[in-house]
């Protein structure tokens, strides 16, 4: 028989002695990193697959695993630039500030490639994953982690659930909040842009939403157009309500990235902002004050959030092998309502 050692030398990867010892990715990583929590006879079998098969981990990888607050996953392919770069300022400052490596994937928001960028990160040594939006809903990647017993935080995900811990504001109250600030400033017609069909908090903020138009109604009249939580879709969503024979004399984007394309909309139509429509938006992302005139919007706290997760997953490392509560955490953060230059008044013909 062939010595599997020598045969595979090179290319034996922690999958491949999670396999041959019958435990997860997870397991064979506490084991190769000394943590406590794994069970005498389960460090055995693993150590016996990792002799057997002559698997060899880099050695620096296992000092930066044991040393702050582990290594801990990023998992992102949100479209908007602006929220991408809040969230990674945020969870590399949580990263400095719990002494964690931050290992982060790129990949495409499909089941194949969610299941192999995690594979990745598990590969990497990772011992918990953030997934912002849309990852924190996806089957697949919290399936997979799960087989890989990965300690998970999902931010922004609209609605916890408890197969992770989760980092969030509460969305239908932001919306509702953004709605009755339009609906005091007059407004009757008022536009609202959803976001991408694949995540609960773009359902959140439609139904925060239409709550507060149902108790204005009969006055009030909203018009609901789909987007997809990125420029170009809220620009066409835009061009459809403000062509419509009523258009709104309001817009609320789900997001910034879609209220910037409302008002490149508004001022192909050489409209007034805000004196003949207003527009607000959700995020309060860079794009916020990047355009003209600078954005009313939801502050969702972005960095701030990342941070959160990074810190969570850092102290359930640091705490395993330790008596402590398994339940995941639900941390509910606070947004703000930030009045700029975009809204106004109704005009006084509507």
């Amino acid at each position: 028989m062939a010595d599997s050692r020598k045969d595979r030398k090179g290319a034996v990867t922690i999958h491949d002695v999670a396999r041959r010892a019958g435990v997860s990715p997870m397991t064979v990583s506490r084991v190769m990193n000394e943590a406590p929590g794994v069970k005498d006879a389960t460090r055995k079998t693993v150590q016996d697959a990792v002799e057997a098969l002559g698997y060899a981990p880099n050695a620096a990888a296992r000092s930066l695993a044991r040393q702050g607050g582990g290594r801990i996953g990023l998992l992102y392919s949100n479209p908007s630039a602006g929220y991408l770069s809040e969230f990674l300022v945020g969870a590399l400052d949580g990263a400095q500030k719990t002494g964690a490596l931050l290992l982060i994937e790129k990949c495409d928001p499909n089941p194949e490639s969610e299941r192999a960028a995690v594979g990745r990160l598990i590969a990497g040594g990772a011992s918990g994953v953030i997934l912002p939006p849309p990852h924190g809903e996806s089957y697949a990647a919290l399936s997979e982690l799960k087989d890989g017993e990965v300690a998970v935080v999902a931010v922004a995900a609209g609605r916890f659930r408890s197969d992770a811990s989760a980092v969030r504001i509460d969305d239908f109250a932001a919306a509702a909040e953004m709605t009755r600030h339009l609906l005091e400033l007059g407004h009757r017609r008022i536009g609202f842009i959803k976001g991408a069909s694949n995540q609960t908090a773009s359902a959140e903020r439609l139904l925060g939403f239409e709550t507060e138009m149902r108790a204005a109604e009969p006055a009030a009249t909203a018009l609901i157009e789909a987007g997809e939580f990125t420029y170009r879709s809220g620009l066409e969503a835009a061009e459809r309500l403000l062509s419509a024979r009523r258009p709104p004399t309001a817009i609320f984007a789900s997001n910034d990235d879609m209220a910037a394309g409302v008002l490149t909309a508004a001022h192909r139509k050489g409209l007034d902002v805000p004196g003949a429509l207003t527009v607000v938006g959700f995020d309060d992302t860079s794009i916020a004050t990047a355009v003209w005139p600078e954005l009313t919007t939801v502050r969702q706290p972005v960095a701030e959030m990342a941070e959160a997760a990074v810190r969570i997953l850092s102290d359930d490392i640091r705490g395993r092998g330790q008596a402590r509560s398994d339940a995941p955490v639900d941390r509910l953060v606070t947004h703000t309502l930030v009045v700029r230059d975009s809204c106004g008044p109704a005009p006084t013909a509507d």
